[in-house]
């Protein structure tokens, strides 16, 4: 067998095919933590996008006559500072909550993926600007940008999904190139090469999905900070704005109830935040320690 001019040996009768068993295998070897986790998500997805079908009433519908009325049975968790029912607007809240961490996380992932996987495929100066590029955004922290893009587009959910997706994208850039450098390193690859696939067509239909549990498995912990630094910019009164129903906005609002002894708005907020958050974390955590060990 002789060596062609590209300095490998021709490839004759057997195709190039990718190892197998690092395509997603589900919740496998998560632990009851993983699943238990899993079931809240699931949960508080289902809230968001059934939660205004199943309030009980309008989120905005207000009464000062019962501002600060406690909890009965029509209203379980009982009435915030303008008269409006909690219940109802932890239900529909969930949907902002929910919805805004998604778009951070999906445009945070798709562009921090596309880079990882160029700068390992490109090498050289291609990854050395990339990896500058994303050392220099690296540098404007999250709120920072939500606060800069408050600044210039006004308030607003979207300005500050927007915001906190470029701030998570370098992030995402990093930790998926190291993974991405890894498959580009193995032997299918330069054999794939040889016979003549396209880069993209091997990125594609070989690399991305043989990452995907780590680009998984870091997407589900981002997700939670995603949730929380959301909630807090529109504490801060620069994200979802009143009253449209937020757990961010139902934290804030609810300070004033606090100081008079009714912190029921405020805590169930912080309440359904923190379980989505510790659920997120700790489900991305698992998968993250369960590729960690099909690796080794």
């Amino acid at each position: 067998m002789t060596a062609t001019a590209t300095g490998h040996a021709p490839v004759t009768g057997a195709v190039a095919t990718p190892a197998r068993g690092r395509r997603l295998p589900g919740l496998r070897g998560v632990g009851w933590l993983g699943y238990a986790s899993a079931v809240i998500i699931v949960l508080a997805a289902l809230v968001a996008v059934f939660g205004p079908l199943i309030a009980p009433f309008p989120p905005n519908q207000g009464d000062l006559a019962h501002a600060f009325v406690g909890a009965s049975p029509a209203h379980p968790l009982g009435y915030d500072s303008q008269g409006r029912d909690i219940l109802s607007r932890l239900l529909v809240g969930a949907r902002s909550s929910m919805l805004g961490a998604l778009v951070v996380i999906a445009v945070a992932m798709t562009a921090g993926t596309v880079l990882a996987v160029i700068a390992a495929w490109r090498k050289g100066w291609v990854d050395s600007l990339i990896s500058s590029c994303s050392d220099l955004v690296f540098a404007f922290p999250g709120l920072l940008l939500a606060v800069l893009a408050a600044a210039v587009f006004g308030p607003s959910q979207w300005s500050a999904a927007l915001s906190l997706a470029v701030a998570y994208t370098p992030y995402v850039a990093r930790i998926v190139r190291g993974a991405a450098i890894r498959e580009r390193s193995l032997p299918y690859i330069e054999a794939l090469e040889v016979q003549g696939s396209a880069a993209w067509a091997i990125c594609t239909r070989h690399v991305a999905p043989n990452i995907a549990p780590v680009i998984v498995a870091q997407g589900t912990i981002l997700f939670g900070w995603a949730a929380l630094d959301l909630a807090a910019i529109s504490f801060l009164g620069l994200g979802v704005q009143p009253p449209q129903a937020d757990w961010g906005v139902m934290a804030a609002d609810g300070q004033t109830g606090v100081l008079q002894g009714f912190p029921a708005e405020s805590l169930t907020a912080g309440v359904a935040l923190v379980l989505v958050i510790v659920a997120f974390n700790v489900l991305g955590e698992r998968l993250n320690d369960r590729q960690t060990k099909d690796h080794s």
